[in-house]
């Protein structure tokens, strides 16, 4: 479906405030349910995927010329088999949940700002496996925002002071919050990476259409599999004294549970949408935008220092999600001459 340059800049800037605004409200608001009194884990993994039935609004809103429009170039085939595809989305399910449980950890026993500026890296474990997985070529822009990201990662790890934001939080859990925030980091980026190697092996088309069941039918597992974990850990016994026990009251806890579901869908919508317009990587790169973000709402909302320590890893990370995402400017700007070279219409497309 052709559109016009504007229209699909509109698109593009859209969909980056969907992301952005939807992951910094989540990360805030996540934070906010452990300040006031909130302790679930599983609870706190549940709301990361729960609304996903807000992802069928796209179904119904948007026409069926758009739904069926192919992202990539990749060659149309065969649809795969249903039981394939639940193999792979059941997979995937999984370890999304495995996934959101590390980071509800780190969310708990981190301040805002460490987390954030810790979950900048997965720009770099992206990197890596987009090479390994997805034929993406390491240039060396790239592998400059590596070294960036992870020297960024390593001077959290490394400062003594870091852990002082939260005294109520011990030394070990806060080790324990950094490396399972950074493991989840790697664990997103995998799954994106796993995600995009489905399209291109398995699904072999990449529409709209398809890339919504992808995140549907992924997030139905990994909630199913949350509400799993938080009946067979007893943590459900527990949530009846949060709710009357929340330090801002009643309908402060379902608003910020709510909020909290919401925001992470609306953040779901600017991936998808991104993903749509331009690929799965600008995506990630812009998701990889709001952490750095985020700490600054922190230090607004719950206090947290910024002492020179957390100021030049922020200034490193941005340093090194600017080099990763001129990499994708130069990549696009070389896709756009070759399509001018090669005498096609060099109107603008969904997904081009």
């Amino acid at each position: 479906m052709k559109i016009k340059y504007w229209q699909w800049w509109l698109l593009v800037i859209l969909n980056i405030f969907f992301l952005l605004a939807g992951q910094t409200a989540a990360i805030i608001l996540g934070r906010f349910y452990y300040e006031q009194g909130g302790n679930s884990k599983w609870l706190s993994t549940l709301i990361q995927t729960a609304a996903f039935p807000l992802l069928f609004l796209p179904l119904f809103l948007l026409p069926s010329n758009t739904m069926n429009t192919t992202i990539t170039n990749v060659t149309t085939s065969p649809r795969p088999s249903y039981l394939k595809l639940a193999i792979i989305y059941t997979a995937l399910g999984l370890i999304i949940a495995c996934d959101n449980l590390m980071y509800s950890y780190g969310l708990l026993y981190l301040p805002v700002s460490t987390y954030s500026l810790i979950c900048a890296s997965q720009l770099a474990f992206n990197a890596l496996f987009a090479y390994f997985l997805n034929s993406q070529k390491f240039t060396p822009l790239i592998l400059n925002s590596v070294i960036l990201l992870t020297f960024s990662s390593a001077l959290l790890g490394v400062d003594d002071d870091s852990s002082g934001d939260s005294a109520s939080i011990p030394r070990g859990k806060y080790l324990l919050g950094f490396l399972l925030t950074l493991g989840a980091s790697a664990t997103y980026s995998l799954i994106l990476s796993l995600m995009q190697l489905t399209f291109q092996k398995v699904i072999k088309k990449e529409t709209f259409v398809v890339v919504l069941e992808m995140q549907i039918f992924t997030a139905l597992v990994a909630s199913v599999a949350s509400v799993v974990g938080l009946f067979a850990s007893g943590e459900w016994k527990s949530l009846g004294g949060e709710f009357h026990g929340f330090a801002k009251g009643k309908v402060s806890y379902v608003m910020t549970i709510l909020g909290v579901g919401v925001s992470w869908q609306v953040a779901s919508v600017g991936v998808v949408g991104l993903i749509f317009v331009v690929s799965s990587l600008f995506s990630n790169a812009i998701s990889t935008l709001a952490l750095p973000v985020a700490p600054i709402f922190a230090v607004i909302f719950f206090h947290d220092k910024m002492d020179g320590v957390k100021v030049l890893a922020m200034l490193i990370a941005i340093w090194g999600f600017a080099s990763y995402l001129y990499q994708n400017y130069l990549d696009d700007l070389m896709s756009r001459k070759a399509i001018i070279d090669g005498r096609e219409e060099p109107a603008t497309s969904i997904g081009t």
